[in-house]
């Protein structure tokens, strides 16, 4: 009787089997996986092929500037609103009511997530109320803010505050939901109280989401930002708009869409720069 044939192992690409990746006689080869290496103002690329678009349209005629004004028309605004401060003025007062929206949104968003994923009582009173919230937009709210509180600053930060608090709420609560339980039953294990829970596992674990959250709350502030200031309002960038739409001034409407969209791609940028400082423990392909 003949032997019995021997099955061998079939080769594998040294890249492709976990055990021999790991050993430290083979490499990975071929060609690297993921966005590749993260380069300096990168992110400027996007909004300079808007921008060159944008002027080439124009001084080939292909854009009427009626309908949108020209770059260098823009600039030259810009020139003359600085020079005669309004610009700044203006600047300075949409710049504030932001910050105070944004920065009560953050706390109100951030306490509610905590106090709702820390808790199966508060997430019961908590999350349906947010969730019925999150369906109703914050602008639709506009006229009862008004009847309640006017038309002064309070209304329009508290519309802002409205705008910010839920993404900052659905994304930290997420973030604290998704936390691995062999976390938590290391805690329970060393001994951890409640306090250094909280601090050593919850926070880092839901910074992740905090910030994502933050990236879409600094956007809800500005998209808020810009209704609120050309409703009754007498200063900031959407009352110029406003007035400028009432005389037909396309070059300072363009302006100010121009400042929405910097201090938007700059806030951005803000907080993408204080992510990576705040999660480089993480290895993920944002680098």
């Amino acid at each position: 009787m003949s032997a019995a044939p021997v099955l061998e192992r079939p080769a594998v690409e040294p890249h492709l089997d976990p055990a021999l990746a790991a050993r430290e006689d083979v490499r990975p080869t071929g060609r690297r996986l993921g966005p590749g290496r993260r380069r300096r103002l990168a992110w400027l690329l996007g909004p300079s092929v808007l921008l060159g678009l944008w002027t080439v349209s124009s001084a080939t005629g292909l854009l009427d500037p009626r309908i949108l004004s020209e770059p260098w028309t823009v600039v030259a605004t810009a020139g003359e609103l600085i020079a005669d401060g309004r610009l700044q003025e203006n600047l300075a007062i949409s710049a504030q009511r932001a910050g105070l929206g944004l920065f009560f949104g953050i706390v109100v968003g951030a306490v509610l997530a905590l106090l709702a994923g820390l808790s199966r009582v508060g997430e019961a009173l908590i999350d349906g109320p947010v969730q019925i919230k999150r369906a109703i937009p914050g602008l639709a709210l506009i006229p009862l803010l008004i009847l309640w509180f006017g038309i002064d600053e309070t209304m329009k930060v508290l519309t802002i505050t409205l705008g910010v608090f839920v993404p900052i709420y659905l994304q930290t609560h997420a973030g604290l939901r998704g936390i691995d339980l062999r976390y938590v039953e290391l805690a329970q294990t060393v001994g951890l109280s409640r306090a250094a829970f909280i601090r050593k596992v919850v926070l880092p674990g839901a910074l992740p989401g905090f910030f994502l959250g933050l990236r879409f709350a600094v956007t809800g502030a500005w998209v808020s930002l810009v209704v609120v200031e050309q409703i009754n309002a007498t200063s900031g960038i959407g009352y110029m708009m406003e007035l400028a739409r009432t005389y037909g001034q396309t070059n300072i409407i363009v302006l100010g869409l121009a400042v929405y969209g910097i201090l938007g791609l700059l806030s951005d940028g803000a907080v993408r720069f204080l992510e990576r400082k705040a999660l480089s423990w993480q290895r993920t392909l944002a680098g």
